[in-house]
Formats: C-alpha cells, structure tokens, sequence
C-alpha cells in the first residue's frame, strides 16, 4: 500500500468528531481583527508513519464513538509500517556486521580410522561451536543483533535446531536443521543429544551469517582474525606461564578450563580473567 493510499485509508475512518463552536455575538470591530481562516494542511508523507498512525490509534481510542472495526484498521496498518520499518533497519544494519565478523580459527578435528587399527584415513579440520560464539557475540552485540536458539524434536525422532537473528528494531530471520543423534565413538545417549546440537548450533549459525572459518597455519594473520578476535601477545603468554608456575597450576588443565588449545590461543579480551583465575588459586 503507498502513502498515498494510507494516507487516504486514515482519513476514510473519520476518528474525529468535531463539534460546532458556540456562536458568539463578537462586534464587527473585533470580527476585522481575527486571522484569517487557516487553509487545510497539504497532505503530507510523514502522516503515513507509524508514528502518526499510532497517535491516530490514540486518538480514536479515546473516541467513544469510533467503532472497533476503525481501530482495527488503523492497527493493522501500524503493524505493517512497523515491520517494514524495522526489516528496512536490519538489511540496512546486517552488511555492515557481517563486513566486522573474524576468520574463526578451526581449533576441532575429526579423524577415521582403520577399523581395529590406529591409522588415520581421514582427518577433517572444524571450527567449535564455543569458539564460534566467542568470535561473534562482540560483533553482533555492536551492531544490534542477538543469535538464539530453539531447541525441538522431530516426529521421527531426530534432533531440530533453528536459529534466530534477531535485531534490535524487531526484525529477525530464522533457519533450521534436523539431525540424527550424533553417537559415534563412544558417547552415551545423553553426549550424543549435546553433540548433535552443538552440530545444528554451527550449521545454522553460519548459514544465517556466512562467517568464515580457516585452519590455523592457512592463515596469513598468524592465527588472528584481521579486524576480529584478537589474541594475547608473546610477552602475555610468559605473564601468565609464569604465574601459573607460581602457584603449581598445570598449564595443560589450565587451558582446557579457559577453553583454548594453548595460552598463545587466549584472546586478548580474556587476559584479566585468565590472571584472575590464576591469582584466585593462589589464596585457596
């Protein structure tokens, strides 16, 4: 529907009333000074936004003679403008996020091997789904958007993950992925669900915003995403090598606990929380 249109939709509801003034007896002395009579407003764009429509809500709803099929209408339209509105903000928003958001390291690694041996017949380099959300959450937080999830089965018994961008003027887009129950190698039933959605976490979350990921020596950045997730410095690593040798902290554990594969892996957003960590051992 164009402005125009809206325009004359609001105006066809007639949600005013207006009431004949009271006739004055005024002199003909006072009648020469009056302002002349004020011409009619030309119609204007703006009155076809959901601004205006909304205080045209307003008003008709304090309106006891404007009947609910009026202001059903004048909804309706409000509901439209609304979500034109805010789709119009997350297209205008999402390239320039999507230009911000890293290069996600591939940190994971499947490997296949010979049945009954030890020899790798297949390995496959991934990014976690941990380091995924890491990477992305300060990205999408500045620009306004927020990634959810919704967990469900289906009827046959698979695993359903959809994912949800969100932006903060209202709009949002969605995918979803079913899955079997991922239970190779030796999970139970319980790790083969948790598998399985962090799976559908990835999929779908790449599949709404096209990140990249890269293995770690592909990489011309050493390992830092340009523009993106950025890591501790050489002269940090020992910081924290040495104080985790200060307080017997064994660094292998300690990395696991800070979820990275080596401390040179740390972003540097985390350095504080990394010594914090080590200090706090200190006074156990």
């Amino acid at each position: 529907m164009s402005e125009i249109a809206y325009a004359d939709e609001i105006d066809d509801l007639d949600i005013t009333v207006p009431k004949p003034a009271p006739k004055l007896n005024v002199p003909a002395t006072r009648q020469a000074r009056q302002a002349p009579a004020r011409r009619p407003a030309p119609r204007s764009s703006a009155k076809s936004d959901a601004g205006s429509i909304l205080g045209a809500i307003m008003q008709a709803a304090s309106n006891p003679e404007i009947d609910a099929d009026k202001v059903e209408r004048l909804m309706a339209m409000y509901r439209t403008i609304r979500a034109d509105e805010a789709k119009r903000a997350y297209l205008a928003a999402f390239p320039e996020m999507q230009a911000e958001l890293p290069v996600i390291n591939q940190n994971g690694q499947i490997e296949i091997r010979e049945k009954g041996g030890t020899k790798v017949i297949q390995s496959t380099r991934y990014a976690k789904w941990e380091d995924i959300n890491e990477a992305i959450q300060p990205v999408l937080r500045a620009h306004g958007f927020g990634l959810s999830f919704r967990l469900g089965v289906a009827a046959d018994g698979k695993q359903n993950t959809t994912a949800v961008l969100s932006h903060n003027e209202g709009h949002q887009e969605e995918t979803t992925i079913t899955l079997m129950h991922d239970s190779t190698g030796s999970k139970n039933s319980v790790q083969a669900v948790g598998s399985t959605i962090s799976y559908g976490q990835r999929y779908t979350a790449r599949a709404l915003l096209n990140f990249q990921s890269r293995a770690r020596e592909d990489r011309d950045d050493d390992g830092r995403a340009a523009g993106g997730v950025e890591t501790i410095t050489e002269d940090q690593v020992l910081v924290l090598r040495d104080l985790a040798a200060s307080v017997e902290a064994d660094e292998k554990r300690f990395c696991t606990f800070m979820r990275v594969d080596r401390l040179s892996d740390l972003p540097a957003a985390r350095f504080n929380d990394a010594k914090t960590a080590l200090e706090r051992k200190r006074t156990k």
